[in-house]
């Protein structure tokens, strides 16, 4: 007879704890085909997932069966030859069709597969659910000279902005210079731009005047991706902002150098404003339809001519046109101030600081749809420096001082997109991040660079006729 539990003071008999799991035997004449048939689906899937590696070898032990070892020394080497060949004579298709496609692979597997589980949960990017963990899946790695891109599947409850907070701990992970993400067209996925060469490590040259200024695709200098990087000013204005040393005359000189055939041909009009007397942009007056540089009571009254320039034009254009197009008669505006904060916080005389400030709030409000344009360049981020932050759709973030300031410069949320302008080192002039109104992700570029030398060429070669006033 079995024992009965009671519990004290109640004297209420229990049933006995059943605390042996139940056990199934299963014969061995089930096990084996099991088993069986387990590992060769398991080799089936292995053998089709890495075709691009089975299928050749399987090949190279085919010929090596029927045909001997000096039959597959001879194969291979005329593989070998092929291939170098193909390098030689054209190496744009070979690294891309052939090299970059071999590398991905490779990488794919020994690089992210291998410690892809391990880096999900560490960076906290796996999901632990019901008991069952689950892991975001790789679709895709595309490789190229300077880095990789790795395309991945979300899991649910997951949006690009977590994988973009966890880029930088898994560049460390997976062994690479540098980890941004950014968002696609597919609402589940998200691509990993992993470094493992910088493109922006050196000095980016001059780069060719365009024979005629695109206003949607100016180029300024080199992307990320080693491809150049353009600009578009039309319908936008422009805020460059950077710490002393950044490389600010780097920006200003690259949207100049861009806009010179345009300036020659009269189809831009350059308004520039230098209040630390003249001495940054002096080189390029030639270039200059007006420059302003004096006292702050003149620049008020450029900047009110601008304003009623811009006004004319408006009513010129209304009922005819919503967009102004560029003419050698009616030209694009530029207004480039080269230390914005000079103008509308370091002066003292605040009737002459109300009159700037009315004056480039109505050309950032009203200036875009007729052609007047603002790029303003500033050290100082601060809210009270630059009270019309917001008006500028395009801004370009160079080193700074606090990472609290890189919000400020590109917006909300810019740094944990990736914008890392206070890590810039200072030994990297015109390294910087581009935001652009209604594009998620900052851009990584480096400005071109021109020296004294090419400044005075490019003032000589492109001078407007009758020169500054």
């Amino acid at each position: 007879m079995p024992l009965i539990n009671v519990i004290p003071g109640d004297k209420i008999p229990t049933a006995p704890l059943n605390v042996r799991l139940p056990m199934w035997r299963v014969p061995w004449w089930l096990l084996v085909p099991y088993w069986t048939m387990r590992g060769l689906f398991r080799l089936a899937v292995f053998l089709i997932g890495y075709w691009w590696a089975t299928g050749p070898a399987g090949l190279l032990l085919w010929v090596w069966g029927r045909y001997g070892w000096p039959t597959l020394v001879v194969a291979v080497t005329a593989f070998a030859v092929v291939c170098g060949s193909w390098w030689r004579l054209h190496p744009t298709s070979w690294l891309r069709f052939g090299w970059y496609p071999t590398v991905a692979r490779l990488r794919r597997v020994w690089v992210y597969q291998r410690r892809w589980a391990s880096a999900m949960a560490t960076c906290g990017l796996a999901i632990a659910f019901d008991g069952d963990r689950y892991v975001p899946r790789v679709q895709q790695v595309r490789c190229d000279r300077w880095g990789d891109e790795v395309t991945v599947r979300l899991l649910p409850g997951q949006i690009p902005d977590d994988w973009a907070a966890a880029a930088h701990r898994l560049a460390y992970t997976f062994r690479v210079r540098d980890g941004r993400a950014r968002s696609t067209d597919q609402p589940d996925r998200v691509v990993l731009r992993f470094l493992r060469k910088d493109p922006l490590a050196s000095v980016v040259g001059p780069l060719p005047v365009p024979a005629a200024p695109d206003f949607t695709a100016l180029p300024l200098g080199v992307r990320e991706d080693g491809e150049i990087y353009r600009l578009r000013l039309a319908g936008s204005h422009l805020l460059i902002a950077g710490a002393t040393g950044s490389g600010k005359g780097s920006v200003i000189w690259a949207l100049i150098s861009s806009l010179a055939s345009g300036i020659r041909s009269g189809l831009v009009e350059l308004w520039v404003f230098d209040p630390k007397g003249g001495m940054e942009l002096a080189a390029g007056r030639p270039l200059f339809a007006r420059f302003a540089y004096d006292d702050p009571d003149s620049m008020a009254g450029v900047l009110e001519e601008a304003v009623k320039r811009m006004k004319e034009r408006a009513a010129r254009l209304r009922g005819v046109s919503r967009q102004h197009t560029p003419t050698a008669g009616d030209p694009a505006i530029v207004v480039l101030v080269d230390e914005l904060a000079a103008l509308t916080a370091y002066i003292s005389d605040r009737k002459v600081k109300e009159r700037i400030r009315e004056s480039l709030g109505l050309l950032l409000s009203q200036g875009r749809a007729v052609g007047v344009y603002v790029v303003a360049a500033l050290q100082d981020p601060r809210k009270d420096v630059l009270p019309f932050r917001d008006l500028f759709p395009t801004r370009i973030g160079l080193r700074l001082t606090e990472d609290e300031q890189v919000d400020m410069v590109l917006g909300d949320g810019a740094r944990d997109r990736g914008a890392l302008c206070d890590q810039i080192p200072e030994t990297a002039p015109g390294v910087a991040y581009v935001a652009v109104d209604g594009v998620r992700e900052p851009v990584r570029v480096r400005l071109s660079y021109l020296t004294d030398d090419d400044i005075a060429d490019l003032a000589a070669g492109y001078a407007l006729a009758g020169g500054a006033a």
